[in-house]
C-alpha cells in the first residue's frame, strides 16, 4: 500500500505504477460535467492564478459535493474524460481520480503530461467518513456542481493508468 499527501509531486506519479492501491491524503478538487469545461477554459485563456486557482500537483475527483457526500461519477463521459489532458498540461493537474474506463488516447495523453488516473470504489458513505472538511473554490452558482475543495483523510484509490499502461487493457 502507498501513501500519498497532496500536492503530488513528479516523484510521487513517478513511483506508482496501473494497479496500485495508494490511499490519498490532503486536499482534493472535486468537480465533474458542469464546471470542467470552466476550468479547462480558464486555463487555455491563463487566467486560473487571476481566479485564485492553483492546480499543479492537484487532484481533481470526478464527483459533485452533496450533503449525502462525495461517490465518484463517470470519468468517461465527454466533458470530463476531455478535461483531463488539457488539464494535466496546462495546468499540473497529477492525478484524476473518478471511475470507469477511459480511452487509450487519454491515458497516452495522461502519460505524456506526467499524470495519472485513479479510481475509487463508489462508496460513498465510506468516504463522508473519510472527507474532513470542504469548502467552493469556484463557480458557487453551480451548486453541488461547483469546483469544491474537499479535506480527505486516507482516500482509498486504485491506480487505473499509469505511463501509458491502464488496467482496463
Amino acid at each position: 500500500m502507498k501513501y500519498l499527501q497532496t500536492p503530488l509531486r513528479e516523484k510521487d506519479i513517478e513511483a506508482l505504477s496501473a494497479g496500485d492501491m495508494v490511499y490519498i491524503s490532503g486536499k482534493i478538487l472535486c468537480g465533474r460535467d458542469a464546471v470542467l469545461p470552466k476550468i479547462v477554459n480558464l486555463a487555455e485563456k491563463g487566467e486560473l492564478e487571476a481566479e485564485g486557482l492553483d492546480l499543479n500537483g492537484s487532484v481533481i475527483f470526478h464527483t459533485a459535493v452533496s450533503p449525502a457526500g462525495v461517490g465518484p461519477t463517470s470519468s468517461n463521459k465527454l466533458e470530463i474524460e476531455s478535461s483531463m489532458e488539457p488539464l494535466s498540461r496546462l495546468a499540473g493537474v497529477k492525478m484524476h481520480l473518478g471511475k470507469g474506463a477511459i480511452k487509450k488516447e487519454t491515458v497516452m495523453a495522461l502519460k505524456e503530461n506526467h499524470a495519472v488516473f485513479a479510481v475509487i470504489p463508489p462508496v460513498t458513505a465510506l468516504l463522508e467518513s473519510k472527507t474532513t472538511g470542504s469548502r467552493v473554490v469556484a463557480y458557487p452558482e453551480l451548486g453541488m456542481e461547483a469546483l469544491y475543495e474537499v479535506e480527505a483523510d486516507s482516500y482509498p484509490v486504485i491506480i487505473a493508468a499509469a505511463h501509458g499502461e491502464s488496467i482496463y487493457d
